[in-house]
């Protein structure tokens, strides 16, 4: 592991704090009219998903962790483990459903994702933007509910339930963001 210092941290950087790999989400350098230069960073935890917030002295020196990312595909869901295959060495990685948060709702299996490795642990998932699902179950919208920005709820091909707009039928693909769980537009 190579040591980098705190004017070299960048958003995405993976450092380790307290023993563990951790992802610079967000940083502020602040210089106070009093007293020493700082850096206020949030970090999110590659073991728990949890986000802290933490200050560093500028120019202090931190553990930088190698990550490297592979694409995998989705295979099935063991106990409370999601187990991933590489496609090239045919090796599999059990990630723990507590590392995946609420995207666990939008893994559909066969599909191939980007998985953070720290040498021969899996250590995270990296998450499209977007997921396109199939709409499996979805009620008619009330005839003459039209009101500006009606919504019903529908469930998807992963078990997820989403708010979509009431012209969404079943059948059709959606675009949802897995971060918050939103309908975004028609695939």
């Amino acid at each position: 592991m190579s040591t980098i210092n705190t004017g070299d941290f960048t958003k995405s950087t993976f450092i380790e704090f307290k023993g563990e790999p951790h992802q610079i989400v967000e940083f502020q350098h602040v210089n106070p009219g009093k007293g020493s230069a700082f850096v206020r960073t949030r970090l999110k935890s590659l073991k728990t998903g949890k986000v802290q917030e933490f200050t560093f002295k500028a120019g202090e020196s931190v553990a930088e962790v190698s990550i490297a990312t592979r694409e995998m595909q989705y295979l099935y869901k063991e106990n409370d483990n999601y187990v991933f295959m590489d496609n090239t060495s045919y090796e599999q990685f059990n990630i723990p459903a507590a590392m995946l948060g609420n995207y666990v709702n939008y893994l559909k299996p066969n599909d191939v994702y980007q998985i953070l490795v720290n040498g021969e642990e899996a250590v995270g998932l990296r998450f499209p933007k977007k997921v396109r699902l199939k709409v499996t179950e979805a009620t008619e919208g009330a005839k003459g509910n039209t009101v500006s920005g009606a919504t019903k709820t529908v469930i998807v091909e992963t078990g997820a339930v989403v708010t979509v707009p009431l012209f969404i039928k079943e059948g059709e693909t959606i675009a949802i963001d897995p971060e918050t769980g939103t309908y975004l537009e028609r695939a």
